[in-house]
């Protein structure tokens, strides 16, 4: 089954949403506000797409931090990352095949199902 990982009121996440439901495709949610986002999940996550790809640097999050906050490695992204679940790039949707497409744009979810 896939795995849609969103924030409920992520204009992109209820396109991507959308998208899965007109395709009749069968997904579960996991709402990184109401879920959370545990050291475990994120890195299961990391073990599948590069730290560098699930960063948003375009959130509203992303411009709050300290210029100190945003010069991070590894190991403090990670932490920014738990710290602030909205930094992470979204939606993300894992495949059965346990891959993960980032974000959504239309015909992103055409070869599915």
């Amino acid at each position: 089954m896939l795995t849609l990982y969103m924030i409920n009121t992520c204009d992109t996440c209820r396109k991507a949403r959308k998208a899965l439901d007109e395709k009749a495709l069968l997904y579960k949610t996991h709402d990184l506000r109401k879920d959370g986002l545990s050291a475990a999940l994120l890195e299961h996550i990391l073990n599948r797409v590069p730290l560098v790809d699930v960063m948003n640097k375009r959130s509203k999050t992303w411009r709050e931090l300290s210029d100190d906050e945003k010069n991070y490695d590894a190991n403090s992204a990670r932490q920014l990352l738990l710290t602030y679940p909205t930094l992470l790039k979204r939606p993300l949707l894992e495949r059965d095949d346990g891959t993960i497409l980032i974000g959504y744009r239309e015909g992103d979810y055409d070869k599915l199902g």
